[in-house]
């Protein structure tokens, strides 16, 4: 019954987290007796923290760990540029001559779209649809370990791509045998630490750095059968025209009044590679990922911002 127990609180450690009086982070401790290694949960609202702020927070915890077993004080790595700093950098930059070049660029991909089809079975009445957490379902997919050495080592050597290159060249091939259209409307999620400012290490900054932007993916016009490779270098060359890797649309429609990026409208779809997160604990002595869910993530409550 352990097992329950903990998923049952870490449901209510979940569900404690309070944006107006706090907290923003929790930790639980489940002490599973001698012969069972512990359980740590740690919870932070994603407000405070991105998937690469936790490799700085869990190797500090490990550092002070190791430190006070030993006896000594804790002395934590220095930090690195601040959040605070960071987020007034982007204020200047969002006044740049270089960013207010690219408003042309962002005000292209996201003109009202007039190829039927484009948004396919995504397209519905907003008046009507209840887009909530609680109303969503969730679809997994594994692939094999031969199939996942082929997307991670394979697949980039071969055709000088990246793996986000190979992952949208699927989503968009399995898109037009959707709906029918070849263009993918979507939105792309990034890490958002771009290496925008000379001065700016951000590589044991705690915050969510996230960027969002869209991006429209054309398939090329040979039919119906079209071949992975072909699709591949298409898709590849499309996102290399996307510039700074995306990060300027967000600051330019929330930091830049002139932009007209505002009021546009969003793709109902967004994708995301988080990466091998495994990675976060590679050099540990002391964790490992716990198989047991850590409870939900969201309120079932919640609207949800894109239909996928």
């Amino acid at each position: 019954e352990w097992q329950r127990k903990i998923e049952t609180i870490a449901a209510s450690v979940q569900a404690s987290l309070n944006l107006e009086d706090g907290p923003l982070w929790s930790v639980a401790y489940f002490d599973l007796g001698s012969n069972r290694p512990g359980r740590l949960l740690f919870v932070v609202h994603h407000l405070a923290v991105d998937g690469i702020s936790w490799h700085p927070l869990l190797e500090d915890l490990e550092t002070a760990y190791q430190q006070l077993k030993a006896g000594h004080a804790v002395q934590p790595p220095p930090k690195t540029f601040s959040y605070k700093a960071w987020a007034e950098e982007l204020q200047e930059f969002a006044n740049t001559d270089s960013l207010r070049k690219e408003m042309s660029y962002w005000r292209t991909v996201t003109e009202p779209l007039h190829l039927p089809g484009v948004l396919g079975p995504l397209e519905v009445d907003g008046a009507s649809a209840k887009n909530t957490e609680g109303a969503a379902a969730t679809v997994k997919v594994s692939l094999t370990a031969g199939e996942t050495d082929a997307l991670l080592h394979q697949v980039p050597a071969a055709y000088n791509t990246k793996i986000n290159d190979v992952l949208l060249t699927a989503l968009a091939r399995a898109w037009a045998q959707w709906s029918g259209s070849r263009v993918l409307f979507t939105n792309l999620e990034g890490h958002g630490r771009e290496n925008l400012f000379e001065d700016a290490d951000l590589s044991r900054t705690v915050g969510w750095f996230t960027s969002i932007f869209p991006v429209r993916l054309q398939m090329p016009e040979t039919g119906p059968d079209w071949q992975p490779g072909e699709v591949l270098k298409s898709i590849k060359e499309q996102l290399r025209q996307i510039p700074q890797r995306g990060i300027g649309f967000a600051i330019l429609r929330y930091l830049r009044a002139d932009s007209g990026l505002s009021a546009r409208a969003e793709p109902p779809m967004v994708f995301n590679y988080l990466g091998q997160f495994d990675q976060v604990l590679a050099g540990s002595k002391l964790f490992r990922f716990a198989p047991e869910s850590t409870g939900p993530w969201h309120s079932s409550k919640q609207r949800r911002r894109h239909a996928l």
